[in-house]
């Protein structure tokens, strides 16, 4: 076929081809053809991290195997210039390795750390970029050292959070799959990688990716190369979405599939800026590393400084560069009235112009930061009109935007920006999984691009601060390769629960969420190597699922990828599948003003052979009643199985439109925890 794009034929049996829709709709109907769609568009969602989380470097780690664990990642490429991915102390790939290192241009060549670079540019690739692995975003470098980068001790950000940078597993390798140009990325070039990776020998992958819609998992083609991988093995761990924090938006919600939320450390960034008259506001959304040397500098704002011929259409209010007079901004700081730094920094950058204030449109503070190529601070609308009002009614209006400093604040929250649920695919399933660090994190960063991505900004750093569920992501992708490492016979559902199971408690900061923003918590590496129990999951029972949510025949052989596949006469609820976490939707109304369901699950010992476990039920919304079937669960050896039911029973109403509560069982040594979620379908979140 001259117009076929890829043909997946090692793990996934497909192929990739441009065609008109009446073509494709011809082929639709062929017999053999299990099913045909269109390709979309991705795209990529944007320390002391893992010290945070309790993994320090000096945690007890099983070096022979770690060494062996390939880390794969589907991203924007890699540096290899950046000293976090020297393989100085590095044999050979492991024997199980079967990938490759493709040549370009800025990419001086695999090594014995990371050991495979790919790029996939059939999709996505745009005629102006240069094809290579190497990496002009800054992204993948960021993600492949969180997951599995050295331990650089003495890194920081032009002196801001100094400390060792390093990845979960500083001894696996990294496979990086470039599938993302410009930050956007296509299926056909994901299904593509997906389909080598799996052949290449990858251990965890690694996808800071999330759709632009809630797509169908016969339709994902991440939902169906996580599958593939499930079957060989390979947990998939994959970002959220940075659509928060409106409820249901939550992307990436395969069961078989680690979806993961962002979370703060215990550290904000702010940026100060200090009127001639001494008063000092604290401002955010920034990262300055910019320190201006002296005190005072003469303050304008926007209105003041514009161009008496400013050309119609140009907003002076957001200092956009036609409406500014140089004259009137060489020399000063600028007050503008929105965060707009696409324009406003590069036109005063240009104009000799010394920083800017910048201000957000509520009272909100933000809790992530971006770096800026000039001397640049955000405060609320309240305090710009503070600031107005000094810059009108001084004779000689002066500031100083301080170079940003660190302060301490409660952590772990969820970040505002992280997608919340409840999972938009299926009601029985809470998404997201799990909250790690993904605000703020100091990271492996590409020599190809300046720190804030602007190209007016000449600077070139080894580490930079981004946020998004994307750098969550290899948060959580590294602890499941630590937790492989001391367990590599463990399936991917058992590394799954060993980390949900485990969490600690987040810190609710007010806006949505409660489970849907944070899942079974903030991970807990260390803890979960000795989970207690697990609840462990298999082909069948995602086919099983698949059959209750409606897909039998060649819809389920579209995932499964073995032709039509037929259901099973029975199978136990998708409410009752052996998840980790328990969520089952009802109505409640006022002739049947409960909901009633029982969960079952079974556990599997994972720790001493003999031992006691007894349940607890804590953290319970009002009028939601929760009893546990048995409420102790005895075991004589390791690997020995137990069930048990979850008997709930919703009784009046809820201060949001779903009750909560926190199962945990406890044999003194372990805690074994699973979030309990009851959603109320008659109040729409």
């Amino acid at each position: 076929m001259e117009h076929k794009i890829y043909s997946y034929g090692r793990s996934i049996n497909a192929f990739a081809a441009r065609l008109l829709p009446h073509e494709a709709e011809r082929l639709r109907g062929l017999q053999g053809v299990v099913s045909v769609f269109p390709s979309t568009v991705r795209k990529v969602v944007t320390a002391r991290s893992w010290d945070f989380v309790g993994l320090p470097l000096s945690a007890e780690r099983n070096i022979t195997v770690e060494s062996d664990l390939i880390v794969g990642l589907l991203d924007t490429g890699i540096d290899m210039d950046n000293p976090i991915f020297n393989d100085k102390g590095f044999g050979p790939p492991p024997a199980k390795w079967k990938g490759s290192c493709d040549k370009g241009d800025n990419f001086t060549g695999c090594n014995n750390k990371v050991i495979g670079a790919r790029y996939y540019s059939n999709g996505a690739a745009p005629p102006y970029e240069v094809v290579t692995p190497a990496d002009f975003e800054g992204h993948g470098t960021h993600t492949a050292s969180t997951a599995a980068g050295l331990a650089m001790a003495g890194a920081s950000f032009y002196g801001l959070g100094k400390g060792t940078v390093r990845g979960g597993v500083p001894s696996a390798r990294i496979a990086m799959y470039k599938t993302c140009w410009t930050l956007s990325c296509t299926d056909i070039d994901m299904l593509a990688a997906f389909d080598d990776a799996i052949a290449d020998g990858v251990d965890i992958m690694s996808i800071s990716i999330a759709s632009n819609t809630v797509q169908t998992y016969y339709t994902d083609v991440l939902a169906i190369g996580a599958f593939h991988a499930m079957r060989k093995g390979i947990l998939t761990v994959c970002a959220g979405g940075n659509e928060g924090p409106s409820y249901g938006v939550v992307k990436n919600n395969a069961p078989w599939i680690f979806t993961v939320a962002a979370s703060t450390l215990d550290r904000n960034f702010v940026t100060e800026v200090t009127l001639g008259d001494g008063r000092k506001f604290p401002g955010s959304t920034v990262i300055n590393s910019f320190s201006l040397g002296r005190k005072n500098y003469p303050l304008t704002d926007a209105l003041r400084a514009a161009n008496k011929s400013t050309p119609s259409g140009s907003t002076i209010s957001n200092c956009d560069a036609a409406a500014l007079d140089a004259n009137m901004v060489k020399g000063k700081i600028i007050q503008c009235d929105f965060f707009d730094p696409g324009s406003a920094e590069l036109a005063i950058s240009a104009i000799k112009g010394v920083g800017i204030i910048f201000s957000e449109s509520s009272e909100e503070v933000k809790d992530h930061n971006s770096p800026t190529p000039i001397p640049t601070t955000v405060v609320t609308s309240k305090q710009a009109m503070i600031i107005n009002h000094y810059i009108n009614t001084t004779k000689n209006p002066t500031a100083v935007i301080e170079k940003t400093k660190i302060v301490k604040q409660s952590a772990p929250f969820v970040g505002s920006f992280s997608s919340r649920g409840p999972n938009p695919n299926s009601n029985t399933i809470l998404k997201p999984d799990i909250a790690a660090p993904g605000v703020n994190i100091l990271a492996g960063y590409t020599r190809l691009l300046s720190p804030s991505g602007f190209y007016s900004d000449k600077r070139i750093v080894n580490y930079n601060f981004m946020s998004g569920t994307s750098m969550a992501c290899p948060h959580v992708a590294g602890a499941s390769a630590y937790v492989k490492s001391m367990h590599p016979h463990w399936s991917p559902a058992a590394i799954k629960s060993a980390l949900m199971t485990t969490t600690t408690d987040v810190v609710e900061n007010g806006l949505y969420g409660g489970p849907f923003a944070y899942g079974a918590g903030q991970m807990s590496p260390s803890t979960a190597v000795n989970p207690g129990l697990i609840y462990d999951l298999g082909e069948p029972d995602y086919i099983s699922f698949l059959c209750n949510e409606g897909l039998s025949g060649s819809l389920l052989g579209m995932i499964v990828g073995t032709g039509p596949v037929k259901c099973p006469n029975y199978s136990k609820p998708n409410y009752n599948m052996n998840y980790p976490s328990m969520q089952y939707s009802g109505q409640a109304n006022s002739t049947n003003p409960t909901i009633n369901v029982v969960f079952t699950r079974t556990v599997t010992n994972v720790g001493h052979a003999k031992s006691v476990y007894k349940a607890t039920v804590k953290r319970v919304d009002k009028g939601l009643s929760v009893r546990v079937v048995p409420k102790t669960l005895k075991f004589n050896e390791v690997g020995e199985k137990k069930s048990y039911k979850v008997l709930v029973k919703t009784n009046g109403t809820s201060s949001v439109p779903y009750w909560s509560g926190l199962l945990e069982w406890n044999d003194s040594k372990h805690r074994v925890r699973s979030q309990i979620v009851i959603i109320d379908e008659s109040s729409p979140l």
